[in-house]
């Protein structure tokens, strides 16, 4: 027997056949005319109409009769044997606005606490495809306010009491082609953000402390200075990116329907966030290169300045480490971005174009050489003179690794005594003949100035700095200050080509420190890097400023710790790239203000972000391009997707 295959069920008498004891033709066996056989007991009272029709309904006087029915109903009645009623003109009045309407069925409470709070709206039949978590929508109060939230969750409820986890409802399923919206509610459940309200001539918005009315209207959130206001995203600023939710663009009824994403870039809403600092974060493929260039560019346009202590307004300049050779790149433009994607652009204020102001720095040791084909910029050589050691007090520039307190001292007193014979045009190879005099070592171990021992064990360490870093043949980096740092400017210093790692330790820690040591100080030995707004970029940052074992490494981490507590008074900016952030040193990770986080993958790595737990679950999904921006001192907690096309060459 098959579902729906009544054929051997039998009634109370026995009887397999459904045409016996109870025709199915009216005019056989129980008449169907209710002017023949027996009526129906009508309200269960046991009052029949008789055969003949004589008598009322229920026994009730005054009630309509089977034999005598009210003539105005008999006449409305459709003609006998016409299987159709006659139509009724009943269309509804007016048309449906929003998604749905606030629901009270579960509760309706607004609290301090966001665990207290229950919000919830019941979504049309006709909407609920369109909806997705975390999409912004809004519900309207009475006096106008207007309260801004979030989905943050979606259920299909019951309609109807009824079990649907049976064999029937299972396989009467199976054999349908759709799906009865009408026989569920469907719910979402709703995260207040904040309140808008008209203020003066604009928007405001406040914390949410009101609840709305029951069967309050929900709306898609479709204006674009309401999103933004409702989000405390700034009209202005440095571009990021388009806002979204599950990776789509939220549209709204504006040309363009864009909400773009800006960063706070101006004094008058608090300190520039570029110099509080940026950590871009994505895995291989995520696309934070590429994203970094669209950022960087905007810092670099040529209609952003930044106020001066001496009243001067002076553009940024940005010095970007590159161990990939990709940022020199920016000097060019992108032969994929077409006339209508500028144009597109140049309506939203959005910087594009190759950058001329561009130079890649290189540094030059033996047997390495610098290939440029990927860009058409300037280049400069450049090498680490050997009196940064005493000039700039850099000591530990040579100290090949950790040095206790005895060979510390050791260490000065040989370099000020090679510096009191040799000034400061004394090189590194002079240094390394001023050690293998034995007289030296004699004097001192016998005067008790540098013990036999200790001189030895700081041989070994000097000896160890990597070969041909220092007096190469270019020019001193100490000579190249106007290069290094300019007004509107971007100074790529590539270190790919540079064999080892301690190499490039080397001349990473010495650029750095020049740039903090001069923006901090009172006393700079530039006063073209303490006078220029100045942003220093690092990609790969998570191979430089992670713990190691070498002095050279851990006092990169020192300067930039130090860049990172006291840059924003002093308008300097750190902007850190990285695919690994847990091993960025946490002295200078926690002082980030800004978290630009593409896919990540490793679990580690997205809990080192410390972004939302409603975000960070969507991280290793990301496509390339989109993001997640968490800076809790512009706005809050937001999905965006990045520009499609980069601003500036990027790739082959």
């Amino acid at each position: 027997m098959t579902l729906e295959d009544f054929s051997e069920f039998t009634d109370d008498e026995g009887s397999a056949d459904p045409n016996e004891g109870e025709s199915a033709d009216p005019d056989e066996g129980e008449s169907a005319d209710p002017d023949e056989g027996e009526s129906a007991d009508v309200d269960g009272t046991g009052d029949v109409g008789t055969s003949d029709g004589s008598d009322a309904v229920d026994g009730g006087a005054g009630r309509a009769t089977q034999a005598d029915p009210d003539p105005g109903v008999a006449a409305d009645r459709a003609p006998e044997g016409d299987a159709e009623f006659a139509p009724y003109d009943a269309e509804a009045a007016g048309s449906d606005a929003g998604l749905g309407v606030v629901s009270v069925s579960q509760g309706l409470r607004v609290a301090e606490e966001a665990e207290d709070t229950t919000l919830r709206a019941f979504v049309t039949t006709d909407n609920r495809d369109s909806v997705r978590l975390g999409k912004y929508l809004i519900v309207p109060y009475p006096d106008g306010e207007r309260l801004f939230c979030r989905i943050t969750a979606l259920e299909y409820a019951q309609e109807f009491r009824s079990d649907d986890a049976t064999e029937i409802h299972a396989r009467r399923q199976m054999r349908r082609d759709d799906f009865a919206e009408r026989d569920y509610k469907f719910m979402a459940e709703l995260e207040p953000m904040s309140v808008v309200y008209a203020d003066g001539d604009g928007l405001s918005r406040r914390m949410t402390d009101r609840v709305p009315k029951p069967g309050a209207v929900v709306e898609a959130a479709a204006d674009d200075a309401e999103i933004k206001t409702g989000l405390k995203i700034p009209e202005t600023g440095v571009f990021l990116g388009h806002l979204s939710v599950g990776g789509e663009t939220v549209r709204t009824a504006a040309e363009p329907p864009t909400v773009d994403y800006r960063i706070t870039d101006d004094y008058d809403d608090g300190d520039p966030l570029a110099f509080r600092h940026t950590l871009v974060a994505g895995g291989t493929g995520s696309g934070k290169t590429h994203a970094s260039k669209n950022v960087l560019r905007q810092y670099l346009d040529s209609d952003r300045t930044y106020p001066m202590d001496d009243g001067r307004e002076a553009r940024m300049a940005v010095v970007q480490f590159d161990p990939q050779d990709e940022y020199a790149q920016m000097h060019d433009d992108n032969p994929a971005l077409d006339a209508a994607t500028a144009r597109r652009l140049e309506r939203e204020g959005i910087a594009h174009g190759g950058h001329e102001d561009t130079v890649a720095l290189v540094p030059t040791v033996p047997n390495a050489t610098y290939s440029a084909d990927g860009h058409r910029a300037e280049q400069v050589e450049f090498t680490i003179p050997f009196s940064m050691v005493n000039e700039y007090d850099m000591p530990w520039l040579i100290a090949g690794s950790g040095l206790n307190d005895n060979q510390y001292s050791g260490l000065l007193t040989l370099l000020n005594r090679f510096f009191d014979g040799h000034g400061d045009s004394g090189t590194y190879r002079q240094f390394l003949s001023f050690l293998d005099d034995p007289a030296l070592k004699t004097e001192l171990d016998e005067t008790g100035r540098v013990h036999e021992k200790t001189f030895e064990a700081v041989m070994r360490r000097v000896r160890a700095v990597p070969g041909g870093v220092f007096d190469g043949d270019a020019k001193p980096i100490t000579d190249l200050d106007h290069t290094l740092v300019r007004p509107g400017g971007l100074t790529v210093i590539p270190t790919y080509h540079l064999a080892s790692s301690r190499q490039k330790e080397m001349f990473v820690l010495v650029a750095s420190t020049l740039l903090i040591d001069d923006k901090l100080s009172n006393d700079p030995g530039s006063d073209r890097i303490k006078e220029t707004p100045l942003l220093i970029g690092m990609d790969e940052a998570h191979n430089f400023l992670t713990d190691a074992d070498t002095v050279q490494a851990n006092r990169v981490i020192g300067k930039f710790t130090e860049a990172a507590k006291q840059g924003r008074k002093e308008r300097l900016g750190l902007f850190l790239i990285t695919q690994d952030p847990q091993d960025v040193a946490e002295s200078v990770f926690k002082q980030v203000n800004t978290k630009v986080v593409l896919n990540l993958g490793d679990e580690d790595a997205i809990k080192s972000v410390n972004i939302p737990t409603s975000l960070a679950g969507k991280v290793p999904y990301m496509e390339q391009g989109q993001m997640v921006v968490y800076s809790p001192d512009n706005s809050e907690p937001v999905e965006l997707v990045g520009l499609s096309t980069c601003v500036t060459r990027h790739g082959d």
